[in-house]
């Protein structure tokens, strides 16, 4: 076996993805995932400290992106506008490596308890992000809470229909369509 092989994370989250489908999460050894990945339990554990974690790897960059598109947005822009930003950040850095294997990924977590509630610290991991982003840029609580739930909601909505099949647009396009849907129904509360 090589001591260094390139896509280390990529091929390990592949073969967990792969692995996890096809004979379910509880089933699944992390030295079934090394050997699938043609890899070594070590090099495993020198990326992930379980393998809860391989499934949610990339949550630290997607918090960061979020916060640096929120930063960049334009001056004056307003809360949601400024989640807008920070959404296309996130999911331009989809690939549709990602896209392909979403659907399983999706289906693994919803057989598992222990996973959705992983899933659901990931969400909140990414709220806080963008309502740090948000309070960093002055925009006050309970304002930047609700623009950050409301752009973590968006996300996951777009990341579920992106990794429909059928559907042709893009992960920005659905994020953005997503967050508007919310902007309205926002507006239809007062």
């Amino acid at each position: 076996m090589a001591r260094w092989e390139p896509n280390t994370r990529e091929r390990l989250v592949r073969a967990a993805i792969d692995l996890f489908a096809e004979q379910g999460y509880d089933s699944t050894a992390v030295a079934q995932i090394a050997e699938r990945a043609g890899l070594t339990k070590t090099t495993f554990f020198r990326q992930f400290r379980d393998k809860r974690e391989v499934l949610f790897a990339g949550q630290e960059v997607h918090g960061r992106l979020l916060a640096e598109g929120i930063a960049e947005a334009p001056e004056g822009a307003t809360p949601l506008r400024a989640v807008a930003a920070g959404l296309d950040a996130l999911t331009a850095s989809f690939t549709p490596e990602q896209r392909e294997f979403g659907p399983r990924l999706q289906r693994v977590i919803a057989d598992n308890a222990e996973l959705r509630e992983r899933s659901v610290f990931k969400r909140a991991s990414l709220a806080a992000a963008m309502g740090e982003a948000l309070r960093k840029r002055e925009v006050p609580e309970p304002v930047a809470g609700v623009a950050a739930e409301l752009g973590v909601r968006a996300f996951h909505s777009a990341y579920a229909r992106w990794c429909e099949p059928a559907e042709e647009r893009t992960l920005p396009d659905l994020a953005r369509e997503e967050l508007d849907g919310l902007r309205a129904a926002l507006a239809a509360l007062d």
